[in-house]
């Protein structure tokens, strides 16, 4: 796959992952909790990957024991804790203080994968996620006016929520190149949809399922921002670095603050616009620097065939 490509199928699944809220927010108004909607989008989700992929492509579900423990951390450790702890934030502080301790996550990617992938420290990736950062402070609304006082508890869930989030690109990464995006996301999801309904109490609140409009958006939540979201960030993550990647999903919450614009009639300050100017500053700057190592990497492989032939 083109450097290219494998950037743009990574933003096209983190940008998927920005309308959750235009299915999520109707749900709420039935009755359902954040943790039974992120029951409902894992277990539906598991239904549909294992019944389609059944049938068109059942090869697609063969793995290897020995990689399980992959998948549960996947579903279990990485998407269901993430959603806990970030879910936890909005409740007991405020949704822009979850957003920005959530997307510190490509620092704790950038980290992790230094020491796990041997991915450098180039001037390029620590620009971008300082720019991310401060982007995503911005567009929460934390900073400048932000002067909120946090508990530590609140805190800690916050940096949990990063952290779990960023495990996704760390995990998926180390599998990435033996299973397909498709297998990967059935799997995750049904470790963690299999975790996640025994104790979240879903089975109390079934009577919105009667409602048609309740599908709808179930459906919605489930194919576009789960299921597609999940099976283009995964295949992408064969391509790139998981730093990289991290900083390329920032993109989720820019989508978010455009479709509250667009369909909620949310308002857009100044300082709002300088902070998805600056996110996508440091999305340009991550593939800019991932570029000119696909291009040297090319230009090695062509000196190494015109060395050889000669």
């Amino acid at each position: 796959m083109r450097s290219v490509a494998a950037y743009g199928i990574t933003m096209l699944g983190a940008s998927f992952w920005g309308l959750t809220g235009l299915f999520v927010q109707r749900l709420y108004m039935f009755g359902f909790s954040p943790i039974h909607v992120v029951t409902i989008r894992m277990v539906l989700s598991m239904v549909i990957l294992f019944s389609i992929v059944g049938i068109i492509r059942p090869y697609l579900l063969k793995i290897h024991l020995r990689d399980l423990p992959y998948f549960i951390g996947l579903g279990v450790v990485s998407i269901a804790l993430f959603n806990w702890f970030y879910f936890t934030v909005m409740e007991q502080a405020s949704l822009s203080v979850a957003v920005v301790l959530l997307y510190t996550s490509p620092v704790f990617v950038a980290l992790i994968s230094r020491f796990v992938f041997q991915e450098a420290f180039t001037v390029n990736k620590i620009g971008a996620v300082v720019l991310t950062t401060a982007g995503c402070s911005l567009v929460a609304g934390f900073f400048p006016f932000g002067s909120m006082n946090l508990t530590v508890s609140v805190v800690f869930f916050g940096l949990a929520s990063g952290f779990f989030c960023g495990l996704y690109s760390i995990i998926g990464k180390s599998v990435s190149r033996k299973y397909h995006s498709v297998t990967i996301t059935a799997y995750s999801m049904m470790c963690g949809g299999a975790f996640l309904l025994p104790v979240s109490g879903i089975e109390k609140n079934l009577m919105p399922f009667l409602e048609p409009i309740v599908w709808i958006h179930v459906l919605g939540s489930v194919l576009v921002s789960t299921i597609l979201a999940y099976v283009l960030y995964t295949a992408g993550l064969k391509y790139i670095e998981s730093s990289h990647a991290a900083v390329l999903a920032t993109i989720e919450p820019i989508v978010g603050i455009i479709v509250g614009v667009l369909v909620f009639g949310d308002e857009l300050t100044g300082w709002q616009s300088a902070g998805i100017v600056l996110v996508f500053s440091s999305i340009i700057l991550s593939v800019f620097s991932n570029g000119n190592k696909f291009r040297s990497k090319r230009q090695r492989r062509y000196f190494s065939d015109n060395g050889n032939a000669m």
